[in-house]
């Protein structure tokens, strides 16, 4: 059975679980051929509104089910992400410009993400308090209500799921708005999983449209949490919001990564695991490895071996055979990064490879003799751009990683022992040892510090329990209590 056939998917989500078309429609693009796959329809501000209406009167049932049988949809879901994974990826591949493993690595995360979370309904919700008074005290966890999702088109699925998923097992209903380029890999597939997985109607609503409905799923009154994944400006937009509406807002934002190459590091495996963390997914990923700090006794060859593998990268269309580095999603994202190149390039700093493009295809780059006053170091690029500096001293190396508004994932090859006392030193949400800065896993928390938002916001129960729940303080007496009124 095809879970998004172009055909029929409009019919089935608007007979079970989309909330609007007030919109009117938008094309879904290839971006590698800038080939039609179809159409989407599009919501505004007042389907937001009346989605969130329906969500809530959905919830309270939900959240009154069962901790086993909320567990068991999350369990359907997981094991359907496995059954329909190849036409899935193939969808991520086209409407993203994924290539064929990033797409796979997408799917598979997906059920992850369903299996933990579908232990979430039976894990522990509260803890038992000591008290003075004659009475139990309790601390325990209850859903949080209408759950809003906005996520963005890098990791369509993703950056979804590992909010959907939680919130659902957890009790809520959500309002799900993706990125209307990534609408059907974000956004159509998830409910159509979900409702095979049989998860209640109304508890899921779909929400494709630009920034009138963003603002909607945060201001609605019956919106509790907001789970936000993108761009820091936007973050910063949305947390003003939420703040202003009393909302929790999860920020998960921009990164601009550093990779620190200590003294000693095999230059080979160094130069490798620096080419994935630059050029995966064409840079698109907000944990990409944005900036090289590389020791100075391994910078010019560390530079030439990185040139060379940007060298020998296929780049090309992702559907119609092996390439390592598809398009990037659109002609804006494309001006942006060349844009930086340039100006770089401009300031000072040396084209060592890459710096072309044909369409949507930008070859990768790799920029030296970089200083960190240019654009391409101080800029979240977004793109498969590798800029590298040297640095002399362990210090040099932590205060380089350190200048940065960002805090979301470091890496560092090399002595462990140093790479501790780095890792120590540099604030990052997330820090990898011998491994470049790009990782994910359904049961770890995720998040960053500083411009890359407000901490450890997903993953793992704790983080998914803090996240999508409220505490609530309850106590218990045996007899009404004497007072002296």
């Amino acid at each position: 059975m095809s879970l998004l056939d172009a055909d029929t998917w409009t019919a089935k989500i608007f007979a079970d679980g989309w909330s609007g078309g007030s919109g009117g429609t938008a094309p879904v693009i290839e971006p590698a051929t800038g080939d039609r796959l179809g159409a989407i329809g599009l919501a505004d501000a007042e389907d937001a509104r009346k989605a969130a209406t329906r969500a809530a009167a959905a919830q309270a049932q939900w959240a009154a089910r069962p901790p086993g049988e909320r567990a068991a949809v999350l369990r359907r879901a997981g094991a359907l992400w496995e059954a329909h994974a190849e036409e899935i990826q193939d969808w991520i591949v086209r409407e993203s410009g994924a290539i064929g493993p990033k797409a796979a690595l997408e799917t598979h995360i997906a059920a992850q993400e369903c299996y933990e979370a579908a232990a979430l309904p039976s894990h522990p919700h509260g803890t038992v308090l000591p008290s003075d008074e004659a009475r139990w005290s309790f601390a325990r966890r209850r859903p949080a209500g209408v759950v809003s999702v906005i996520a963005p088109f890098n990791f369509p699925l993703i950056l979804s799921i590992r909010s959907v998923a939680p919130a659902l097992a957890l009790g809520n209903a959500v309002l799900l708005k993706p990125d209307p380029r990534t609408a059907v890999c974000g956004g159509v597939a998830l409910v159509r999983i979900f409702q095979e997985a049989g998860l209640p109607e109304g508890l899921l609503q779909l929400l494709p449209g630009g920034a009138d409905v963003g603002e909607a799923v945060v201001t609605a009154p019956e919106v509790r949490v907001v789970s936000f994944t993108g761009s820091t400006a936007a973050g910063r937009r949305v947390g003003e919001l939420g703040a202003r509406h009393l909302k929790r807002t999860h920020l998960e934002l921009g990164g601009n990564n550093a990779l620190i190459v200590l003294p000693g590091a095999d230059l080979t495996l160094a130069a490798s695991a620096g080419a994935f963390g630059s050029f995966m997914h064409q840079g698109q990923i907000c944990m990409s490895t944005g900036r090289h700090l590389v020791h100075e006794s391994l910078h010019d060859a560390y530079v030439e071996a990185l040139s060379a593998k940007a060298g020998h990268l296929p780049v090309g269309d992702p559907a119609s055979g092996q390439v390592a580095l598809g398009p990037l999603i659109d002609d804006r994202q494309l001006g942006r990064v060349d844009d930086l190149v340039r100006r770089t390039v401009a300031a000072g700093a040396r084209l060592a490879a890459g710096g072309t493009y044909q369409d949507l295809f930008y070859a990768p780059t790799v920029l030296a003799a970089v200083t960190p006053t240019m654009p391409a170091w101080t800029d979240e690029v977004f793109g498969p751009v590798a800029p590298v500096v040297p640095f002399a001293t362990t210090e040099e190396a932590i205060a380089l990683a350190s200048e940065s508004e960002y805090g979301l994932s470091l890496g560092i090859l090399g002595d462990v022992g140093d790479a501790m006392a780095i890792a120590d030193a540099v604030p990052s949400g997330i820090v990898h040892i011998n491994e470049q800065t790009v990782s994910d896993e359904a049961n770890a928390p995720f998040g960053g510090v500083g411009a890359s938002g407000t901490g450890s916001r997903f993953g793992g129960p704790e983080a998914n329990l803090e996240a999508f729940t409220e505490t609530q303080w309850l106590t218990a007496r045996p007899q009404i209590a004497p007072y002296p009124f």
